[in-house]
């Protein structure tokens, strides 16, 4: 296409890049968003949607004292008048504004169902319920009609609509609002009338007070429900001194009847959520404490939900703590002050900026009011003034109209009349002319001027007009302030409690079996050889342990893995294979299990001969592959580690399959983190291809050592060891004859 041919084809028509349009139509659109949609505007609070369904309800008579219509009707209004958007999003906005759970002042008077607390979108369709406007939305509207506002022409031009409503209190911080734009976004929590008023109030008195000192009367945020503002007051402060924070709202709970009762949730949490967060727990075991969970709310109580304790010995602060920082009975809440301003430009402002450029919205549309009440009055005056003229010399003015074919000329050249007045006099009935009496037109003419210098007294003194706003906006106080609802209380923050601690401590029994099959019985007075194992497999080993520590295996590689005791299944059946939960390397197999708090000391040892000492936090992690621990040599596996009782006094007992004993004591053996260790007890060269060491046991001063031979048992107390005491690494004693095949050791206190 030749360039001729492009310029005539395009002719009248910008040619722009393509780059530069898009860069050109996305700016448009972000700034339509920004202005338009989703950020409120400072004088009213309300974004356009927001002020287009209040606006549309007041021209369709929907007062507070009027019979509500159907809210289709005022939707349909909404989208055909003002805003062509969707209407399912502007009725959405409607029933915003018009649940109480939702909006600390609602402005809008729902009937029928406008949703729940529990779940705010399950709201009946528009064709179902009705509307009106709440008392409260007077302070939006009850100045309309007075010169107060800007009018701007509908999406079509067939229409004007307010680009603002002149409300008489700080909607914005009222109710809050949120919003997301492009780029930016706004976080407006809503807050207490009386507080916000006295603030004013302040400022008006005090231009000069800092965000610390209004910080006095607006103390924080006030929601609508009574859910407790833990957030400490100094956080607070810094929140209205930058415009940006967090804040965090607590549930509120008492105790009846040994049950916990949670009567208020943080604003915007469900009901059925935190009953949802709180049984997943109870299903997946993490909340022992907790026997039973009801939901008994109803109309006379809105937030009711029953935990029920398994004991009055649970402490319900700390159980309470581990909810508030798992569920949603604690909820943070992001504060961003970022409001359109007088100036038509977005911004983040603090307290004092919103507070000070609202009153000087007021302090404008407070003058405009003023100024548009002193232009009727002095027209109407003016009329009066043209009225009682006519009224002294009625039958001359009958005469005029009667006589001449202009008598409106006349009459303005006859009594001094001005063209307003001429026609006021000449659009008058004859009749009610005549009614005129002279002390009536006199006596409105008096009250008149007395108001037509009260107003121009007003308009100008700054220090009457601020006593009129003060006053106005503490009449409106009066009649629309209620206390706060969301108390403010300092408390610690919530800590989840470690799962160890949310478990009971019950005695417990953990048995494996040869082919890494584990469960767990309730008790200490358990045989485990008695137990029913699968077909081919038999018990290899079991630990006496409690239900809130943590279990630890060793597989035959020197590998350490663990989990929590309250988590594995129950004796009553087979249990379950330790490969479902850990990840061994292939061909590795598990041999030996203890059990332990995190301080508790063990003898890890390998059939080889060589051990040490160690924590038994040394054998936990949480990594399914486990840990490396014990260092075996070829042939060698590892032995059940033996638990120790006193470090000063214990003995350390190791015996091997051909019957030799040594006893040394516990501090020989040195504590390390993992390795091979040291040697415990000597092997000979030519007899490590035979001979191993069978078990390992730490004897309390006092206890006695269970010797294991087949079917019989061999009692030796701790006096008994002297002859078998030797240096570390030495050889030892031998057993008597007959006693010699060992197969393991046990300890008795």
């Amino acid at each position: 296409m030749t360039d001729d041919l492009i310029r005539s084809t395009f002719h009248g028509f910008e040619q722009i890049p393509l780059r530069e349009y898009a860069e050109r139509a996305y700016l448009d659109y972000s700034m339509y968003v920004v202005l338009d949609r989703a950020l409120p505007f400072i004088g009213d609070g309300l974004k356009p949607v927001q002020r287009r369904i209040v606006y549309a309800m007041s021209e369709l008579g929907l007062a507070a004292g009027a019979k509500p219509k159907k809210s289709a009707r005022t939707v349909g209004d909404v989208i055909g008048k003002y805003h062509p958007h969707g209407d399912s999003a502007c009725y959405e906005a409607l029933v915003l504004m018009a649940q109480p759970f939702s909006y600390r002042y609602p402005l809008i008077d729902g009937q029928g169902n406008f949703g729940s607390s529990d779940d705010p979108k399950s709201f009946a369709a528009m064709r179902y319920t009705e509307s009106k406007l709440s008392p409260i939305a007077d302070i939006l509207l009850g100045e309309l009609g007075q010169g107060t506002t800007d009018w701007t022409p509908n999406f079509d031009g067939t229409l004007e609509e307010p680009a603002w409503l002149p409300a008489r209190l700080p909607h914005l911080l009222l109710n809050g609002t949120t919003g997301i734009a492009v780029g930016m976004a706004t976080d407006v929590p809503p807050h207490n009338l009386n507080e916000i008023v006295s603030a004013c109030v302040r400022l008006l008195d005090d231009p000069d007070a800092s965000v610390r000192e209004l910080c006095e009367h607006v103390r924080g945020p006030d929601f609508p429900t009574g859910a407790e503002i833990i957030t400490p007051a100094s956080e607070l402060q810094a929140m209205y001194e930058t415009g940006l924070g967090n804040l965090r709202a607590r549930a509120v709970f008492s105790r009846e009847n040994g049950n916990i009762v949670v009567t208020e949730l943080p604003h915007q949490v469900s009901p059925g959520k935190v009953m949802e967060q709180i049984a997943n727990q109870m299903r997946a075991k993490k909340l022992p404490w907790l026997e039973d969970l009801r939901d008994e709310s109803d109309h006379v109580n809105p937030t009711r939900i029953v935990l029920v304790p398994r004991s009055n010995r649970v402490d319900v602060d700390q159980l309470m703590g581990h909810l508030f920082a798992t569920t949603d009975l604690e909820k943070s809440f992001r504060v961003n002050l970022n409001v359109i301003g007088l100036d038509g430009r977005p911004q983040v402002k603090n307290l004092r900026q919103i507070l000070i450029e609202w009153l000087s919205f007021r302090q404008s549309t407070v003058t405009r009011r003023l100024s548009h009440r002193l232009d009727k009055v002095e027209r109407r005056l003016h009329l009066l003034e043209g009225l009682l003229a006519a009224f002294l010399n009625l039958d001359e003015v009958i005469r005029i109209i009667r006589s001449e074919d202009e008598p409106k000329p006349v009459l303005m050249a006859r009594f001094q009349l001005s063209d307003v007045q001429a026609d006021y006099i000449l659009d008058t009935k004859l009749k009610q002319l005549a009614r005129l009496e002279e002390m009536k037109i006199r006596g409105e003419q008096d009250e008149l001027d007395n108001e037509r210098d009260r107003l121009i007294a007003l308009l100008a003194s700054k220090a009457k007009l601020k006593k009129l706003i003060k006053d106005e906006l503490l009449a409106d106080a009066k009649k629309f302030g209620d206390p706060r609802r969301s108390p403010l209380i300092t408390r610690e923050a919530a800590h989840a409690l470690d799962e160890t601690e949310l478990v009971a401590s019950e005695p417990m029994t953990v048995v494996l079996s040869e082919r890494g099959w584990v469960r767990a019985a309730k008790g200490h007075d358990i045989d485990a050889s008695t137990l029913s194992y699968r077909e081919g497999d038999s018990l290899l080993a079991a630990v006496a342990t409690r239900s809130n520590l943590q279990v630890a295996f060793l597989d035959s590689t020197g590998r350490s893995y663990s989990t929590a005791v309250h988590t594995l299944p129950s004796a009553r059946g087979n249990g379950e294979p330790l490969t479902g939960r850990f990840a061994p390397p292939a061909g590795a197999r598990f041999e030996a299990l203890a059990s332990g708090d995190g301080e508790a000391r063990l003898v890890i040892a390998s059939s080889h001969g060589y051990g040490f000492v160690t924590r038994f936090d040394n054998l936990t992690g949480r990594n399914k592959a486990g840990k490396a621990l014990l260092t075996l040599s070829e042939g060698g596996h590892a032995l059940q580690p033996a638990t120790v009782t006193n470090a000063s006094s214990d003995l350390i007992v190791a015996v091997t399959s051909a019957g030799h004993v040594l006893a040394f004591a516990l501090a020989d053996l040195p504590e390390l983190d993992r390795g091979k260790g040291n040697k415990i007890i000597e092997i000979p060269k030519a007899k490590r291809g035979t001979e191993k060491v069978v078990a390992v046991a730490a004897v309390p001063e006092g206890g006695k050592l269970l010797v294991k031979s087949g079917a019989r048992t061999m009692t030796l107390t701790f006096r008994d060891l002297d002859a078998y005491l030797g240096a570390r690494g030495s050889r030892g004693g031998l057993l008597p004859r007959g006693w010699q095949k060992v197969d393991g050791l046990s300890i008795e206190a």
